[in-house]
This record gives C-alpha cells, sequence and structure tokens, in this order.
C-alpha cells in the first residue's frame, strides 16, 4: 500500500502502511541501493517516507531491557586529557561509553572525509535555499527540501527555525547524511552503545548554519559578554528519561573563526537547574552554575577541523562557543540517536 499521497493543494498527507517491519526494511535497503547507483530525488522522497513509517513501528514495538555497552576504560588515552580523544580506527562502543562516564563526551578526530565534508556543506547551502523559497511562497527544489508529515498520531509543529533545517525536512540530505555516517563506521557503534536499533527524530536531526552575529545579537542586547557561552544546556532538559546519544559532526574549522562548542567535560549524572539568577534565558543554565559544575576541571571550547565529531548524551552541559572576534559561520550536522525502548515524547521518529 502506499502511505504517502499529495492532495489537489500540493500538501503531503501520510497514510498507514501495513507491512511488517522486515518488509519496509527491504525496500529501504533496495530503495538505498538503487539510489547509489543513480541518485533519484522521487527516491529519496520515498525513502524519506519509508524510514518515518519504519520508524513509528519501532516505537510502537520497543526491545524489552536492551542493556548498553559495557564501558572499557582500558582502551581511553591518558586521563589527562580534558576531552578524550581516539582515531577512527579505535571508536569502539565500549570505549564511547567509559568516555562518556568519565568525561560526558567523546571526540573523534578525522572521522569523516574531508571531501564528503566540502559536499555536505554545499547541499546544506541548497536545503537553506530550497527552505527559504517555500518560506517565501515559492516553488523549493524538492529534492531539498521537502517537509515530512507524520503518520497519525505523530504530529510536528511549526518550523521556525533561522540558523538550521531539519535533515529528514531535506530527502537529499536525509539519504546523504545516513550514507556518510554508515561509511565512516556509526551505525554499529550506536547500535552497539545503545544496546537496540537506533532511530532518529525528525526533531533533533539537523543541518545548522550558524552565524556568528546572529548568535551575539541577543547576549549584546542583554549587555552580556560573548565568553560566558550562548545558552548553557543539557538536551536531556528537553528530553526526558529517553537513550540517547548525539553525533555532532563539524564542517567547518570552529570554535576560533567561527561558532563552536563550550563544554563541561565531566559527567553530571543529574539535570542542573535553567532559569535561575543570571541565565540568559528560562531554558537554559546561569554560566556561574555552569562554571560552578565544572569546577577544576574548567570549561573547554576545542577547536574543529571539518570531519570531527563530538560524541556527547542527553546530560552533556554545553553551549554555542562564540566571540566577537569571530567572522566566519559553522556548518555542522547535530543527529541524536534514540533507542526505541526510550524514545522522547511528542518526537517524530526515523529509522536509521
Amino acid at each position: 500500500m502506499s502511505f504517502w499521497r499529495r492532495t489537489t493543494e500540493g500538501s503531503a498527507v501520510a497514510e498507514r502502511d501495513e507491512r511488517t517491519v522486515d518488509e519496509l526494511f527491504d525496500e529501504i535497503e533496495a530503495l538505498g541501493q538503487a539510489n547509489r547507483a543513480k541518485p533519484d530525488p522521487e527516491v529519496e522522497q520515498r525513502l524519506q517516507r519509508l524510514r518515518h513509517v519504519a520508524g513509528a513501528r519501532l516505537v510502537d514495538a520497543p526491545p524489552d531491557q536492551p542493556e548498553q555497552a559495557a564501558p572499557d576504560f582500558d582502551a581511553l588515552p591518558s586521563p589527562d586529557a580534558q576531552i578524550p580523544e581516539v582515531a577512527p580506527e579505535d571508536l569502539t562502543a565500549g570505549v564511547l561509553r567509559a568516555a562518556i562516564l568519565r568525561s560526558g563526551c567523546l571526540l573523534v578526530r578525522g572521522l569523516i572525509d574531508r571531501d564528503e565534508c566540502a559536499r555536505l556543506v554545499d547541499e546544506i547551502d541548497l536545503a537553506f535555499e530550497a527552505r527559504d523559497a517555500q518560506v517565501a511562497g515559492g516553488r523549493p527544489d524538492r529534492a531539498y527540501y521537502d517537509e515530512l508529515e507524520p503518520q497519525a498520531p505523530f504530529v510536528i509543529g511549526d518550523r521556525e527555525w533561522t540558523g538550521s533545517v531539519w535533515v529528514p525536512d531535506s530527502p537529499r540530505l536525509l539519504f546523504d547524511v545516513v550514507e556518510v555516517f554508515d561509511r565512516a563506521g556509526l551505525r554499529q557503534v550506536i547500535d552497539d552503545y545503545l544496546g537496540e536499533r537506533p532511530l532518529l527524530s525528525v526533531n533533533k536531526c539537523t543541518l545548522r548554519r550558524v552565524d556568528p552575529a546572529a548568535v551575539m545579537a541577543p547576549l549584546l542586547e542583554l549587555g552580556l559578554e560573548p565568553r560566558q557561552g550562548a545558552g548553557w544546556h543539557q538536551d536531556g532538559a528537553f528530553l526526558g528519561e529517553v537513550r540517547a546519544m548525539n553525533v555532532w559532526l563539524s564542517l567547518s574549522r570552529c570554535g576560533d573563526v567561527a561558532p563552536g562548542l563550550d563544554i563541561v567535560p565531566r559527567r553530571i549524572d543529574h539535570i542542573v537547574p535553567t532559569g535561575t539568577e543570571g541565565a540568559f534565558f528560562d531554558w537554559s543554565v546561569a554560566p556561574a552554575m555552569a562554571e560552578a559544575e565544572a569546577a577544576d576541571v574548567g570549561i573547554v571550547r576545542p577547536i574543529f577541523e571539518p570531519g570531527d565529531v563530538l560524541l556527547f548524551d542527553d546530560l552533556l552541559l554545553h553551549a554555542t562557543g562564540v566571540s566577537t572576534e569571530m567572522k566566519d559561520s559553522r556548518h555542522a550536522v547535530e543527529s541524536w540517536f534514540f533507542g526505541a525502548s526510550a524514545f522522547p515524547a511528542d518526537y517524530v521518529p526515523i529509522a536509521y
């Protein structure tokens, strides 16, 4: 049964697909192979919808008591490093789990090929152009922007993004990001880490193009110094009880010439209060509280190169790292993966 149609007005409507999960993944694999051989926007749009339907089916029937990977502390680099780093060939679920438990995150330098990063930057710009064309009432290139409308009972509210586009709203980027991650070996690592097949979410899988002036503007209006970090937060404050892993892929040099990340590189096992005195926003953590959580470890602003990946879960305390000296924009892809056994409420699943 077809599960996607367009009305006479051109809007997209999801219909129910009654096939089994295995049958859905069989078609996803077949279409993926065809698209690798000859990219086709219609195939990529079909894959966009199939991945949502398969994701919804997995959320409906999650596995019982999946087990996360056991930490491999012996594989961690020197404990003197504020942020542990491993080479791509040394990335395993065990070392990732150990890094999360010790330092809250793990940095993998050069995990993604630089040529692939450059291609993703060009495609992100095309996705922004297509989205802007639709917002302006024009006709976007549907290969690069075609908003996913989920099947019931899942819903998506208004999309009001200035510096980002959701990956699943771009059929071409959804296909390419999945392919890039697979070639880097991330599928197996995340699967082993979570102990179950990972899911993406429409709402938390994002193409970013961050202008330093746009980040600093609200801070300067409040008379605040950008060195304090813009919007300290833990994603767990928004997600609730989840089983999660974030793949934060830098596609630009950032942290010095472009906005990067300020990080509290230690394990925090609780949600830090938000909206307290000194917080910039009601949803954010006050800079002084972030400094207190960092304690003697200190706050770190790494320099990222294209292809570097930071992996962290929902408890890492971090903020956009920006300063007045930054002039370049930062391109990045931020992809939150979840286990179906603890998928965030009110989010829309996408099978990986």
